[in-house]
């Protein structure tokens, strides 16, 4: 049983997740890497300070609902939903509920992957 319990903790769910990050200052926490990629637990505080990224990155929704800015298009978000923002981007998320959390994937080079039209 304990050995089971041990295996749980490092699974990468939204669950365990949210107890690596919290009682850290940070309000995200790198959770696993392989090669480009990086995936990280994303939380903030009632305001989203982000800043562009230097890599394009993909968030998937895991709690909450709330407006997300990415350049200049606004649009809601909930639970589930999967965006994209491309290296040097100004996003963040605003006006969002206290439940909150995302996944995020940051993958590519410097300066993110060429654009190949699709969408």
């Amino acid at each position: 049983m304990i050995e089971n319990d041990h295996r749980d903790r490092e699974r990468l769910t939204i669950r365990n997740a949210l107890a690596a990050l919290s009682g850290d200052e940070q309000p995200f926490k790198k959770m696993f890497g392989h090669g480009t990629l990086e995936v990280e637990i994303y939380k903030p505080d009632r305001i989203d300070h982000q800043t562009p990224h230097t890599r394009d990155e993909v968030y998937v929704i895991a709690s909450g609902s709330g407006t997300f800015v990415n350049g200049d298009s606004w649009h809601s978000f909930e639970v589930g939903e999967v965006l994209f923002v491309p290296a040097g981007v100004e996003h963040r998320f605003v006006d969002f509920t206290d439940d909150f959390a995302t996944w995020v994937f940051f993958y590519g080079p410097e300066g993110g992957e060429p654009n190949q039209g699709l969408r």
